[in-house]
């Protein structure tokens, strides 16, 4: 007769082995991205062991990190570390607003708000070709953008509320009727331009 194991050891079994290997990985990935830093950017990673500041960055982002499989995610986060170790990061403060931002919003919220900061430049920068129209709406731009979400209105509807609840876009309705100019405006506020160029890899 098989011995069945307590609830502990199955937690042990099934949840240490990969978080384990996400703590590992995740070590490696950020500490070889600071020494690029260090090497190609003049940072001193000594005065940062004694930024307070940052380490409270670095300890924050991680815990994110270690409960997220999303490369994306992971990819902002390490990102944040980086933009914090670089002279004049954002306040501590909003540091901590956008780390929690990562933590609580899907892969879709950074996908929005990427290509509403710049519908033009996202289309470039993916070889796409937006629909010709002289007048339309933001929705249409979406679902060009990312045809995988045609028909899920309701979920792209909620990333969208989230995105303008936390001040990260300006407009409250994706199905406003605008002009062909209007479709390709930046739609992110100051807010969410700084919280993109703070997840995004430092130029």
């Amino acid at each position: 007769m098989s011995v069945i194991p307590g609830l502990p050891e199955l937690f042990e079994r099934f949840v240490t082995p990969p978080l384990e290997r996400r703590r590992d990985e995740w070590m490696t990935e950020v500490g070889e991205a600071l020494r690029d830093l260090e090497e190609n950017r003049g940072v001193n990673l000594e005065e940062l062991q004694s930024n307070e500041e940052f380490i409270d960055t670095v300890l924050q982002a991680s815990q994110v990190a270690l409960r997220n499989s999303q490369e994306e995610k992971r990819t902002a986060l390490r990102n944040a570390i980086l933009n914090a170790a670089l002279p004049n990061p954002p306040e501590q403060a909003l540091q901590q607003m956008f780390l929690s931002f990562v933590d609580g919003f899907t892969v879709w919220h950074l996908r929005l708000l990427k290509l509403f900061d710049n519908p033009p430049q996202w289309a470039r920068e993916h070889n796409h070709v937006f629909p010709v129209m002289n007048k339309g709406s933001l929705a249409r731009v979406l679902v060009s953008a990312f045809p995988e979400l045609d028909g899920k209105r309701a979920f792209y509807d909620q990333v969208w509320e989230d995105l303008y609840q936390r001040g990260l876009v300006s407009t409250t309705s994706l199905y406003t009727t605008m002009s062909k100019q209007g479709v390709r405006s930046k739609r992110t506020t100051e807010l969410g331009t700084q919280f993109l160029r703070f997840i995004e890899e430092p130029g």
